[in-house]
C-alpha cells in the first residue's frame, strides 16, 4: 500500500436502516415464528448496532467508515415509481439524518475518530443536485465537509457517477464491487478513473457475498486477506450494522472481530477509507 508493502484492510458500514419496521412482520410470516412480534412489540430494535460496532472496533484498535443514507420520500414520485415495490421497501426503511438520535450517533462516531460518509440513495448515481442535497444535509449534520461515498445497493453508472463524485469535491468511491461475489475482480489497489487525485476503492468483502456456512466463510475471508498480503492490496470490507445482531444474523459479529483480528495478526493497516486515502502516495497508483 505504502512504499513500507504494507497492505491495507478498510473498513466499512452501510447505514441502510438503523431501525426494524416492516420486517418483523415479513420475519414473523416467514420463519412462521410470533417471537419477532413478540420483540417488536417490546420495543426491541436489533437494528441499532453503533454502540457494539463501536466497542469491538475499539478493543481491537481500530476505526471504520459509516456511510450514512438519506433516502428521498416516495411522496412526489411518479405513478410508476409509488407502483415499484423496490421504492416501497426504501420508503419504508428510511430514516432522517437530522433527528436528534441519528444527529448524535453521527457526531459521536466523528469525535471518537470514526468516519462518516455518504450513502447516495437510490437514484442518486445519475442525479448529480440530489446528490448535493444528501452531501450539504450530512454535513450540516456533521459540521464539515464529507471526503468518501459509497451508492445504494452498488448502484453505479461509470463513468458518469464518478464524475459526479469528483464535481461534489469527494476524494474517494466505494460503491464498485458486488454483494454475491469476493475477489479482487478489479485488480488489488485503488483506481483511478480520471488520472488524478479521485480514487475508487473497490469493494472486496460485503457479509450476504460470503458462505452462509461459517467455516466455509471465515475460510474464504482468510484465504482474502492472504491474497492481499501477497500482492500488497488495498482490500475493503463491508458489513452492515444490523449484522452485529446474533439473534438476527448469527455468527456474523464474530466472524467480523475474527476476520480484524487476523488482518491486525497479519500485519495489515487497518482503518477507514479516508485514512487509507491519506496513506497513499496518489502518484504511486497506476492509472
Amino acid at each position: 500500500m505504502t512504499d513500507s508493502g504494507e497492505f491495507a484492510v478498510c473498513l466499512t458500514h452501510d447505514v441502510d436502516r438503523p431501525y426494524k419496521t416492516y420486517q418483523w412482520l415479513s420475519d414473523a410470516i416467514t420463519e412462521r415464528d410470533t417471537r419477532h412480534l413478540h420483540r417488536a412489540l417490546s420495543g426491541e430494535n436489533p437494528y441499532w448496532r453503533f454502540e457494539e460496532v463501536m466497542a469491538i472496533e475499539d478493543r481491537l484498535g481500530v476505526r471504520s467508515a459509516f456511510y450514512f443514507l438519506n433516502e428521498p420520500s416516495l411522496f412526489g414520485k411518479s405513478i410508476r415509481q409509488w407502483a415499484d415495490p423496490a421504492r416501497w421497501i426504501e420508503h419504508l426503511g428510511r430514516y432522517d439524518v437530522t433527528t436528534p438520535e441519528i444527529r448524535e450517533v453521527i457526531r459521536r462516531l466523528d469525535r471518537g475518530g470514526w468516519e462518516v460518509g455518504l450513502h447516495g440513495s437510490y437514484d442518486s448515481a445519475r442525479d448529480e443536485g440530489r446528490l448535493r442535497h444528501e452531501k450539504n444535509a450530512l454535513e450540516g449534520v456533521l459540521g464539515h465537509e464529507v471526503r468518501g461515498v459509497r451508492q445504494h445497493h452498488l448502484r453505479l453508472d461509470p463513468p458518469e457517477t464518478w464524475k459526479i463524485h469528483a464535481a461534489m469535491g469527494l476524494s474517494y468511491d466505494t460503491s464498485l464491487g458486488s454483494s454475491t461475489e469476493c475477489g479482487f475482480s478489479h485488480g488489488y489497489r485503488p483506481l483511478r478513473p480520471f488520472d488524478d487525485e479521485f480514487l475508487v476503492f473497490p469493494l472486496t468483502i460485503m457479509e450476504v457475498g460470503l458462505p452462509t456456512d461459517a467455516e466455509r466463510a471465515w475460510r474464504e475471508c482468510e484465504r482474502l486477506l492472504e491474497e492481499a498480503r501477497a500482492n500488497d492490496a488495498v482490500m475493503t470490507v463491508l458489513w452492515h450494522p444490523r449484522y452485529f445482531d446474533d439473534r438476527e444474523f448469527p455468527g456474523y459479529r464474530t466472524l467480523y472481530e475474527r476476520l480484524v483480528e487476523r488482518a491486525v495478526e497479519m500485519g495489515a493497516w487497518v482503518g477507514p477509507p479516508g485514512k487509507c486515502y491519506d496513506r497513499l502516495g496518489i502518484e504511486s497508483i497506476t492509472p
